[in-house]
C-alpha cells in the first residue's frame, strides 16, 4: 500500500512532466463506467435485472441477449450463465477488449449470456428489509450463495427465457458455490447442461494465497481487524488510483503488484494498458463472515458449512451440532475443468485431489503457465480455454 501512496504523490509532483494532466489523460473510458455502461459502450445490447432470493437479498444480474450488430433471433438461443470468484463481480467477464472477454465472445457466437453477482458485492448490496449498515445483512458466506443466490438466479433466467436448462461457467468461488449447490440440490443440478469450472476451488489445503494468514488469527482477532460487516470493498481511493495513477505506464508495475497481490499475475499475459479498468472494478467486496468461512476451509482441509461457533447456533442452522460436510461426489452434472500450474489460490495439489471426486468429468486441462486471474484476463485465454469451452457447448447443444 505504501508504494501506491508514494505513486500517488509522484503523480501530483511529476504529472505535468509526464503529460499526466487532464488534457492528455490516457485513462480508458470504461474505468469510469458501471457494468451496463461497459456492455453498451462496446455496442452490445444490455438488460439489467434485480433477482430476489428467498432470504431477501437483491442481486444485480445482467444479460447480453445477442452479439454486437446481430438482430435478436426469434427462436431460443442457448443460455450461458457466468459466475465470478471471491471479492469480485460480473465485470470480470467484460473488462478486457471484446475479442478477449468471454461474455462478449459468447454473445457474438450466438449465445444468450447472463452475468451474476454474489450477495454483498458492489452490484448486489441491497435487501428487502436489512440495511447494509447492519451486521445482520453481512451474516452470510458461500453457504448462502449456494443455497439461495444460485437457485434464485438460475430460476429467474430460465423463467425469463422459457428454457429448461443452461450452461454454467464459474471461476474460483464461482466453482465452489456450484459444487455445493449442484451436490446438495438435485433439482437445480438437472437444469445445468455442463458445468465449466475455471480454477476450481473446493479445498484450499495447499493454497499460498496471502489471505492464508487469516488462519493464524482467532475469529475474534479477525473481527477486531476487519469488523463484522464488509470485507475489502471498492473505495473512492481505489477509484482514484485506477483513473489517476494506474492508467499511467510509469506505475503499471506497482499497480499490477497491488491489484493481483492476492492471486498473482503474469505480466507477459496481461494487457497492461487496461490496468485502470481492472482496478476500477476490483475489489468488489464480500462479507467478513465469508472470509472466516474460507479460513475455516483452509484450517480443516475440507469443504464444510460455516461453523457458527457454538453447538446451539449450528443446531439452529443445520439441525446438527457440527456443520455438515459437502460431498462433491454426489454431483452428477457433466463437468469440464481448467486449472493453472502457477495458481497460488487454486493450488495444483488441491485440484489434483478434487478431480477424482467429480463423478462426471468430461474434460480436464492443466495450463502450466496460468495463475488465478489468467482464466478471465489472460491474453491467450481464447486459445487456452475459450475455444474448447465453446466447442464443448456446441457438441452438447442438443443434449
Amino acid at each position: 500500500m505504501w508504494q501506491l501512496l508514494a505513486a500517488t504523490c509522484w503523480v501530483f509532483l511529476l504529472g505535468p512532466l509526464y503529460g499526466c494532466d487532464k488534457k492528455r489523460s490516457i485513462t480508458n473510458p470504461e474505468a469510469n463506467m458501471n457494468i451496463s455502461q461497459i456492455i453498451s459502450y462496446w455496442g452490445y445490447p444490455c438488460e439489467e435485472y434485480d433477482v430476489v432470493t428467498k432470504d431477501g437479498y437483491i442481486l444485480g444480474t445482467y444479460r447480453i441477449p445477442h452479439g454486437r450488430g446481430c438482430p435478436r433471433k426469434t427462436g431460443p438461443q442457448p443460455i450461458v450463465y457466468l459466475q465470478h470468484g471471491v471479492i469480485a463481480s460480473a465485470s470480470n467477464w467484460i473488462c478486457n477488449l471484446p475479442n478477449n472477454s468471454l461474455a462478449f465472445l459468447l454473445a457474438d457466437m450466438g449465445y444468450d449470456v447472463w452475468l451474476g453477482n454474489s450477495r454483498g458485492n458492489t452490484w448486489s448490496r441491497k435487501h428487502l428489509k436489512l440495511s447494509p449498515k447492519s451486521p445482520e445483512y453481512w451474516a452470510f458466506s458461500m453457504d448462502e450463495m449456494a443455497k439461495y443466490d444460485l437457485p434464485a438466479t438460475i430460476d429467474f433466467i430460465l423463467k425469463k427465457t422459457g428454457q429448461q436448462r443452461l450452461y454454467y461457467v464459474g471461476h474460483s468461488q464461482g466453482t465452489t458455490i456450484a459444487f455445493i449447490a449442484f451436490s446438495t440440490n438435485p433439482e437445480l443440478a438437472k437444469r445445468i447442461k455442463i458445468f465449466f469450472a475455471l480454477a476450481p476451488v473446493v479445498t484450499v489445503k495447499y493454497t499460498q494465497n496471502p489471505m492464508k494468514k487469516l488462519t493464524n488469527l482467532s475469529r475474534q482477532g479477525v473481527k477486531v481487524l476487519f469488523g463484522d460487516k464488509m470485507f475489502y470493498p471498492h473505495t473512492f481511493f481505489d477509484q482514484f488510483l485506477a483513473t489517476k495513477v494506474c492508467s499511467r505506464k510509469l506505475f503499471h508495475r506497482i499497480c499490477s503488484n497491488f491489484l493481483f497481490s492476492l492471486s498473482g499475475f503474469d505480466a507477459n499475459n496481461l494487457n497492461m494498458s487496461r490496468l485502470d479498468v481492472y482496478l476500477a472494478q476490483s475489489p468488489a467486496g464480500t462479507s467478513v463472515q465469508n472470509m472466516l468461512h474460507w479460513a475455516q476451509v483452509v484450517n480443516s482441509g475440507r469443504l464444510q458449512a460455516f461453523d457458527w461457533g457454538n453447538p446451539e447456533q449450528n443446531m439452529m442452522h443445520f439441525h446438527q451440532l457440527t456443520p455438515p460436510l459437502y460431498n462433491v461426489t454426489q454431483m452428477e452434472v457433466p463437468t469440464a475443468v481448467w486449472s493453472g500450474g502457477q495458481d497460488i489460490l487454486a493450488d495444483p495439489k488441491d485440484v489434483e485431489n478434487l478431480l477424482p471426486q467429480i463423478a462426471n468429468l468430461i474434460y480436464n486441462k492443466v495450463i502450466p503457465h496460468y495463475n488465478h486471474v489468467d482464466f478471465y484476463l489472460g491474453q491467450d485465454a481464447y486459445q487456452e480455454i475459450y475455444q474448447d469451452l465453446i466447442r464443448l457447448m456446441e457438441e452438447h447443444f442438443q443434449n
